[in-house]
């Protein structure tokens, strides 16, 4: 399988400079429980806003720069190159950023989002969820609380 995961705003928005513009230490966690042991598929932007590499997954990045090759990681030119490395009994996860979400929007199997409830300035983007090719089929809503200063909610997506 294919999934997509993010963490986007009502407007769509994932980040600005490279970076997120909101704090959801839950949002890490659910990330990073589904990711784990798992293949994950990034722009080189995306890899580059990581301190380090995130333990127990497999780094694939796509970038279009000649000779670039982080330690430990797989470096390819397209997101056909990048998914020819998962095992056919493998899930991928896609994990930004906006120009790879969008390219991938049209192979993905499941999205796995979390839905932001604000809206925020920014310069990257997850594309339009279409309703006539996904299926809504898992919904939970968080409010904001002590650690999280703004309501989310986590959806599953599956293709029709």
């Amino acid at each position: 399988m294919i999934i997509m995961i993010a963490a986007a705003a009502e407007n769509n928005a994932l980040g600005k400079n490279n970076d997120l513009v909101w704090h959801l230490p839950n949002d890490f966690k659910r990330f990073k429980e589904l990711t784990s042991g798992h293949y994950i598929i990034m722009g080189r932007k995306t890899f580059e806003s990581f301190p380090k590499l995130l333990p127990n997954r497999t780094h694939i990045i796509i970038t279009r720069q000649k000779n670039y090759q982080p330690d430990h990681c797989i470096v390819v030119d397209s997101l056909e190159k990048a998914l020819e490395y998962i095992p056919e009994e493998e899930d991928g996860f896609i994990i930004g950023g906006g120009e790879i979400y969008k390219q991938a929007i049209k192979i993905a199997d499941i999205i796995e989002l979390t839905r932001v409830h604000a809206s925020y300035e920014a310069d990257t983007f997850f594309p339009e969820i279409n309703d006539d090719e996904w299926q809504l089929i898992e919904e939970e809503y968080h409010p904001k609380d002590e650690k999280h200063a703004v309501d989310f909610s986590y959806l599953t997506y599956i293709r029709k």
